[in-house]
C-alpha cells in the first residue's frame, strides 16, 4: 500500500555550479560509475585470497633467503612475515567471531 504517489511530490529545483574539479559533478556532468557491488561471498573469497597472497609472498621470500641469502634484505623478510602473521591473525579472529555469533543465534530459544 503506497501512501504517497510520486506524482504528488512537487518541489523546487536549483542548479548547482561546479566551481572546483574536486566538488561534486554539476548538472550536466556525468556521475562517476559506482563500482560493481560484490556480494558477501565475493568479498569473503577476495579477502581470503589476499591473506593467501601474503602467506605465499612470505614463503617465497623465506625460500629465497635460504637459497640465496644475498638477494633478500632481512627487513623485507621481516616485514613480509609480519604482514602474513597479522593477516592470518585477523582472519582467525573474524572466523572465531562468526562461529561464536552462529552459536549464539542457534542457542536463542
Amino acid at each position: 500500500m503506497n501512501l504517497l504517489d510520486p506524482s504528488q511530490v512537487h518541489g523546487n529545483t536549483m542548479e548547482i555550479a561546479r566551481t572546483n574539479p574536486n566538488h561534486l559533478p554539476g548538472r550536466y556532468d556525468q556521475l562517476p560509475q559506482a563500482p560493481e557491488s560484490t556480494g558477501f561471498r565475493d568479498a569473503l573469497i577476495g579477502s581470503l585470497e589476499e591473506v593467501n597472497g601474503a602467506q605465499m609472498a612470505h614463503e617465497q621470500l623465506s625460500v629465497q633467503a635460504v637459497v640465496d641469502p644475498e638477494s633478500v634484505e632481512p627487513h623485507d623478510l621481516t616485514i613480509a612475515a609480519a604482514k602474513a602473521n597479522m593477516a592470518l591473525g585477523i582472519t582467525r579472529n573474524v572466523v572465531d567471531r562468526v562461529i561464536q555469533a552462529y552459536r549464539d543465534i542457534t542457542n536463542l530459544r
